[in-house]
């Protein structure tokens, strides 16, 4: 009996000595398992997701996006097209509406009709400013509303990215819709992307879809470039006293935090609203002012981190 208790016992010392070897096998293999079906599941998803393949012609595309709309998307995209044409180094410069419920481009560039088609059954972009541009806007009358579910947006979004003569272009600016949806997705997931400019007013409402938009273009893979803080001050023409009406600095803050840069500041200034309206967008109405040098430093500050990445 007490040979038996003493085999029981010395089978027991040694048990215990082996636990510790055995629960750091088996975490080993758990952690093991676990990064096997991450590498598989990666796999999955890579097959499911569509091969980006670039524009003919087009060397760089650029998209001007935000989580929500009013904060100046528009306005920044088209200015910042004119900015990058007004460079040196820059040749040709494309500008596309991928907002398709809500076209802005062709009252901003001044441009109305139907685009003509090529030889090669090709959209052929309108032209102004020496800017060539296509927009859903250019298909519809202006004041029609574009009833439309997600399948016919992202045909009519497929149309305007592959069935479009844009020739040889150094930058497509592409104006995205507001938000995080489908049309970002797919235009992320099927061109390869230079970069993402980020528009945002001050205001921590506007702030909070900034950052839902810059997180789900690192999400995507898509370099974000930096934010461009807009309507950041509003001087009193009478008076030049300064107002920060929006908020101060939050878009600034918002960028570091995120580890983004500020690519720029633009005012609430009433000649940028009034040029836009006239489809004379004040880059090239009005070179001079402040509000044009401050497009234009942004449209510098972008080439100069994109030709910084092609190093």
């Amino acid at each position: 009996m007490c040979r038996i208790e003493s085999l029981q016992t010395r089978f027991l010392s040694l048990l215990g000595q082996q636990l510790p070897v055995c629960a750091a096998f088996m975490s080993s293999s758990s952690a093991f398992q676990e990064e096997k079906l991450r590498i598989r599941q990666a796999q999955l998803m890579s097959r499911g997701l569509p091969k980006q393949k670039p524009i003919p012609g087009v060397k760089h595309v650029v998209v001007v996006a935000s989580g929500k709309g009013g904060v100046g998307k528009s306005t920044t995209a088209v200015n910042l097209a004119l900015g990058i044409a007004a460079s040196d180094q820059v040749k040709a410069v494309g500008l596309l509406d991928a907002d398709v419920y809500g076209p802005s481009i062709p009252r901003m560039m001044n441009l109305k009709g139907n685009p003509e088609v090529s030889n090669k059954n090709l959209m052929i972009p309108l032209f102004n400013y020496g800017i060539r541009c296509m927009s859903m806007g250019f298909l519809v009358e202006e004041t029609a509303p574009i009833v439309w579910r997600g399948l016919m947006v992202m045909s009519a979004i497929e149309k305007l990215l592959r069935q479009v003569e844009w020739g040889e272009l150094d930058y497509l600016v592409i104006d995205m819709p507001p938000g995080t949806g489908d049309v970002q997705l797919s235009i992320s997931q099927n061109i390869p992307i230079s970069g993402a400019v980020i528009v945002s007013t001050p205001q921590d409402i506007a702030l909070v879809d900034a950052r839902r938009g810059a997180e789900m273009f690192q999400k995507v893979n898509v370099p974000v470039l930096g934010f461009v803080q807009n309507m950041s001050i509003f001087q009193c023409p009478k008076c030049n006293h300064e107002t920060h009406i929006f908020g101060e600095e939050g878009a600034r803050r918002l960028a570091e935090s995120l580890g983004f840069d500020i690519l720029g500041d633009i005012p609430l200034h009433i000649n940028i609203r009034e040029t836009s309206d006239q489809g004379r967008p004040v880059v090239v109405s009005d070179p001079q002012s402040s509000e044009a040098k401050a497009y234009l430093k942004i449209a510098s500050e972008v080439l100069r981190r994109i030709s910084k990445t092609e190093l």
